[in-house]
Parts: structure tokens; sequence; C-alpha cells
């Protein structure tokens, strides 16, 4: 008979900062959302604001470096 260990394959603190990757990237996506206009022949230009063009895309970027060093990172260090 086998001995069928089951284990995670990252350690808690890598899931932490996998988290934490996730959060970042989730606020980036909702920084982006909305701007729309409820008729379409008006146009809104806080469509083209820093926070939509700038800061969310940024943080989408960021969260996925951050999700990146999760993966590489080494907790037994």
């Amino acid at each position: 008979m086998e001995n069928n260990n089951k284990q995670f394959l990252f350690k808690k603190k890598n899931y932490i900062v996998m988290l934490i990757g996730l959060a970042v990237i989730a606020l980036g996506f909702i920084l982006m959302s909305g701007g729309g206009s409820n008729d379409p022949n008006v146009f809104n230009p806080d469509i083209y604001n820093w926070r939509r063009i700038r800061l969310a895309p940024t943080l989408v970027l960021i969260g996925f470096g951050i999700e990146i060093y999760a993966i590489f990172l080494n907790p037994k260090k």
C-alpha cells in the first residue's frame, strides 16, 4: 500500500502574500470602474481622470507583481 501524504503546494506565508496581491488587484479594478454616463448623447470627461488612467492600472500591475513574488517566495528562509 502506498503512503499518500497530501501536502499543499505552498506554505501559509505564500498564501497570505497571494491574498494581499489579489486584494491589490481587486482594488485596482474597483478604482477603474465607473465614470460612465446614463445618457449616451452626453460625454462624461471623468472617464479620463487620473484615478482611472494612472492609479488603477498601476495597482493592478503591482498586484500581479505581488502574485509573482508570492509564487517564488521561499518561506523556509
